[in-house]
């Protein structure tokens, strides 16, 4: 008994914690509509092609969060396009993402890619905010992070699912 107790109270945690505020007809919405595309301006980077590699990274959260695959794909084509060539894992890592038009294979990358393209972001934020963000439900219950422009949760591993699942966990600022 007292381990469905416990079950039941875990679960009810979890449920509680990634509570979907699911807007209207958000599944029908584009990844600009959910956030604009202008958001990102309020971060700039010391080198051109790491602002434009991150608006593309940040147009590729957007198109997950909309479960948009084909989106993706050309997303994650115009972020190789804009990685330099000393990020080869993250290249790599796009180049599979655009190969491929499984959503839920682009999101398990776009968890690789987040964890490889962190330190270049961040090394190179002049000014502004980038929000680090972390899903606990993500492959498992195992979690995964993400990078936004914006404060706001939109969950890209879950999208229209989960929309609301997560929290910041580190506003990194230059």
């Amino acid at each position: 008994m007292k381990k469905i107790g416990i079950i039941l109270t875990a679960f009810i945690t979890i449920t509680l914690s990634c509570k979907d505020k699911k807007e209207s007809n958000t599944e029908n919405k584009t990844a600009s509509e959910v956030q604009p595309a202008g958001a990102g301006a309020d971060a700039s980077f010391s080198s051109t092609s790491t602002g434009a590699a991150y608006l593309a990274y940040q147009e590729l959260r957007k198109a997950l969060v909309v479960s948009d695959a084909a989106a993706a794909q050309k997303a994650a084509d115009r972020l190789s396009q804009a990685l330099e060539d000393e990020q080869s894992e993250a290249v790599s890592i796009t180049t599979s993402m655009a190969a491929t038009s499984d959503l839920e294979e682009i999101r398990n990358l776009f968890s690789d890619l987040t964890a490889s393209l962190d330190p270049l972001f961040r090394e190179a934020l002049a000014e502004g905010e980038i929000y680090q963000q972390f899903c606990p439900m993500a492959f498992e219950g195992k979690g995964g992070y993400w990078l936004s422009d914006k404060e706001e949760i939109r969950n890209p591993y879950y999208g229209d699912k989960m929309l609301t699942c997560g929290k910041v966990t580190e506003v990194i600022t230059q």
